[in-house]
């Protein structure tokens, strides 16, 4: 029964963190997607 429990406890420890990572890579990807988007405006400004 300890086995379990402790299988148990270290699955959701696996899955908290593994949604952490997910989070963390998608947040990531959104912020460097609207920094690069802005970048990019500004160039196509300065090229006026």
């Amino acid at each position: 029964m300890t086995f379990l429990a402790s299988l148990i406890q270290y699955a959701l420890k696996f899955i908290l963190m593994a949604a952490v990572a997910g989070c963390g890579l998608f947040l990531g990807k959104k912020l460097r997607d609207r920094k690069d988007s802005k970048t990019a405006a500004e160039m196509t400004q300065q090229e006026k």
